[in-house]
């Protein structure tokens, strides 16, 4: 293994970097498409081409083998700043998902048996427009949504979004990073005056003490993770999550706290900086506002408050606030443990503050960090046109609006004056009937949306169903009206935006099967079947595309003009934005914001907020003694394992069935033995799992992975108030033997 990817590490990490020995070996060792180091005698690539990765936010870059144009192998980019030559299970095994024997190659309409069956494009565009068209006429725009992704190129939901919305007319439009990354952006929006996370990569290498709030890298970003083990500063990695995970594991500390309880926690770290004096008081006075309000505030939130609540020592907590105040480089990081939670955005703000005041933000090594989840959630969160104007922009704002029309050259007629709604509420719209038809691309959510089986149900209730998908067998799919084949990436060109906010290429390696199209493709074809294509006639192509996203970023937060084009992107080694080319030179390949301390609210200041705790929504009693928490199981696992699950590797790299974790005292107490069946129920579904007894979850508490079909059968529909986000991570349940 090359000492200069991964260099000796001092004494006091040499458990850290044993424990992730073999993991790393998986990183940088397996070759993916032919397994186990056996490649055949006659692979001769005959070219070698650059593509970022099509599955999680880290945004690594693939070297894609080629013979006679088709992709027979790939390997990890050495030279991409992001990656460094190493990927993950998931990025070995990219291509394999593209043969799938159960790929939509042909469109497919419901028949009047109920059978969905094969029709040509022509025939199934028009259905579609006719459809729309109908209940469009009869019942106006409120009637129509859509529910997309960050899993399809930022050129194709910026195309979908403005089609959706200015030509189709469709009132209602969100994407799968509701699920994710809402709270996220909603906090940075809020405390600093647009979705900006500040950091680069580089930051995991440069930090004295990382810290990492329901977050679990090892397994959910491993190449994240491994950016972590080149820190030569011999760093703390500390883990708040209430679960033991493989983080907490290789971590210097661990504070698992109990569920939910993490506001009360962060406040409470925030009230003893304070009354320690170790508080960054100049850069509190010039760059932030309403921290005498916020210092107030916390008054009512001791040590004693924190502990009693958190479950952990007085004396622990104050010796994380004493590291955090300790002058040194710190890093807030955090992922779903924060985002999917009742009172989310909240809980992000409280380390945005603990950051603000304590200088640690602009800096290297520092910052309040989220870390996104899909490949193109960030371009999704700028250009998808859901909840949000296109680019970051209001739809209430007039001069927004005017920018957009004078951009697009379309009416300004075309544009909606109010916001659509949230995902929670196209759902609720169309339980309630007042949604009647919904298109859905690239997502699963008769899979992933929470309570999943009222979803079901919900589902049910409308006229017309439009799916388009690479797969004719997911949950939703099998639902549909219509069925709209796609291609998956590696079957197009586009581009993905990082969690760095790093923007890289990804391209058409392989042929798509059978008439399956690019959604780029799709897209225009429905911007012909509702009679409305000469308002996109610019966006010709994914690059075309491309340069009109480049004028929508000029003098914005997110610039990027400065970007030339497609081969621009791969011989910088992908940009991070802002970069317009004049302010923002390519002196380096990892940049920060903040640097300058200011923030983009219009007095250049960064806001402390906050607000009370609330309860949890769904508390444990008598009848449901356990809370559920779920999250990533492996990393060879992604999401609704639509892709993931048609790799044999990738299967061999997790349990084939359902595994729950419980304490051991718990199931001492409950006659569970380990691998026995176990039941587990809500007030809303009662599932079966085998049951892996074990001290990784505190006693009272019970773990589930997300992928599973069942889990979301258990979960609450909860959601924050301000980014409407999900509660996925804690409902009550019980358990019980299922053994006969």
């Amino acid at each position: 293994m090359s000492s200069s990817l991964f260099p000796q590490r001092p004494q006091r990490n040499n458990l850290l970097r044993s424990w992730t020995g073999p993991l790393t070996d998986m990183l940088v060792r397996v070759p993916g498409q032919f397994g186990l180091g056996q490649v055949p005698a006659n692979y001769l690539p005959d070219a070698v081409t650059p593509s970022v990765c099509g599955f999680c936010s880290t945004g690594c870059s693939l070297h894609i083998h080629l013979k006679n144009g088709e992709a027979i192998n790939l390997s990890a980019n050495a030279t991409y700043p992001v990656n460094l030559g190493m990927a993950c299970p998931k990025g070995w095994e990219a291509l394999t998902p593209l043969s799938a024997p159960d790929r939509a190659t042909t469109p497919l309409l419901r028949d009047a048996s109920g059978k969905l069956v094969p029709a040509d494009w022509h025939t199934a565009m028009s259905a579609f427009a006719e459809r729309f068209g109908k209940i469009r006429a009869t019942h106006g725009p409120g009637a129509l949504a859509w529910l997309g992704t960050g899993q399809i190129a930022t050129e194709e939901l910026a195309l979908l979004g403005v089609l959706g919305k200015f030509g189709i007319g469709i009132a209602h439009g969100d994407g799968n990073t509701r699920q994710c990354m809402a709270t996220a952006v909603t906090a940075y929006k809020q405390s600093f005056g647009f979705d900006a996370p500040p950091y680069t990569y580089a930051d995991f290498e440069e930090s004295d003490v990382i810290i990492f709030v329901g977050a679990n890298p090892c397994i959910a970003h491993p190449i994240m993770w491994q950016r972590v083990m080149r820190n030569q500063r011999s760093p703390e990695i500390i883990v708040i999550d209430p679960r033991t995970t493989e983080t907490a594991m290789a971590a210097t500390q661990h504070f698992a706290i109990q569920p939910k309880s993490d506001l009360v926690f962060f406040y409470a770290i925030a009230h003893q900086l304070i009354k320690d004096g170790l508080i960054d008081q100049d850069f509190i006075g010039n760059h932030t506002a309403d921290f005498e309000t916020f210092r107030e505030f916390v008054r009512d939130y001791p040590l004693s408050y924190a502990a009693a609540t958190s479950g952990i020592s007085e004396e622990r907590i104050q010796h994380l606030a004493q590291l955090i105040g300790s002058g040194k480089r710190i890093s807030l990081w955090w992922t779903m443990g924060v985002n999917q939670s009742h009172e989310g955005t909240r809980v992000a703000q409280s380390l945005i503050n603990l950051a603000l005041m304590t200088g640690n933000i602009g800096k290297p090594g520092t910052g309040a960090n989220s870390i996104t989840g899909q490949c193109n959630a960030m371009g999704s969160r700028l250009f998808s046109n859901t909840t949000s104007l296109i680019g970051g922009r209001e739809f209430t704002n007039p001069q927004h609006r005017a920018e957009v029309a004078e951009i697009l050259e379309i009416p300004i007629g075309h544009i909606p004056e109010t916001n659509c709604y949230p995902y929670h509420r196209i759902i609720e719209g169309i339980e309630s009937g007042e949604i009647k038809g919904l298109w859905v691309i690239a997502t699963n959510p008769a899979h992933s949306w929470i309570h999943q089986g009222k979803f079901k149900t919900i589902l049910a209730k409308l006229e017309c169903l439009v799916v388009q998908d690479m797969y004719h067998s997911t949950e939703t799919a099998e639902a549909a009206d219509i069925l709209l084949p796609a291609a998956g990436w590696g079957e197009k060109d586009g581009t993905f935006i990082n969690s760095e906010r790093r923007i890289g290429r990804f391209r058409k390696v392989r042929r798509a099967p059978g008439q399956a199209l690019t959604d780029f493709s799709i897209f225009k074809l429905a911007s012909h079947a509702f009679g409305c294509a000469e308002l996109f006639e610019k966006w010709s192509s994914p690059e075309a595309t491309f340069h009109i996203l480049r004028r929508l970023s000029k003098n914005h937060p997110f610039d990027f003009t400065g970007i030339k084009d497609y081969d621009h992107l791969d011989q910088a080694g992908g940009i991070q934005w802002p970069f317009d080319g004049n302010t923002n030179p390519p002196d380096s390949t990892e940049r920060r914001l903040f640097s300058d301390g200011k923030f983009y609210h219009p007095d250049g200041r960064a806001r402390f907020i906050f607000s009370a705790p609330t309860p949890l929504p769904e508390p444990t009693c008598s009848d449901f003694p356990f809370t559920l928490l779920t999250g990533r199981g492996t990393s060879a696992q992604w999401h609704t394992q639509t892709r993931t699950g048609k790799s044999a590797v990738l299967r061999k790299l997790h349990p084939a069935s359902l595994h729950a974790e419980i304490n051991s005292q718990d199931a001492h107490r409950l006659g569970i033995q380990n691998a026995d069946l176990v039941e587990i129920s809500s007030r809303r579904a009662t599932i079966k799992a085998i049951a892996h007894v074990c001290t990784t979850i505190s006693p009272g508490q019970v773990f589930l992975p997300m992928h599973d079909s069942t889990t979301n059968l258990l979960t609450y529909p909860v959601f924050d108030p301000y980014s409407h986000q999900p509660g996925y991570k804690a409902c009550a349940v019980s358990i019980r033997s299922a053994q006969a």
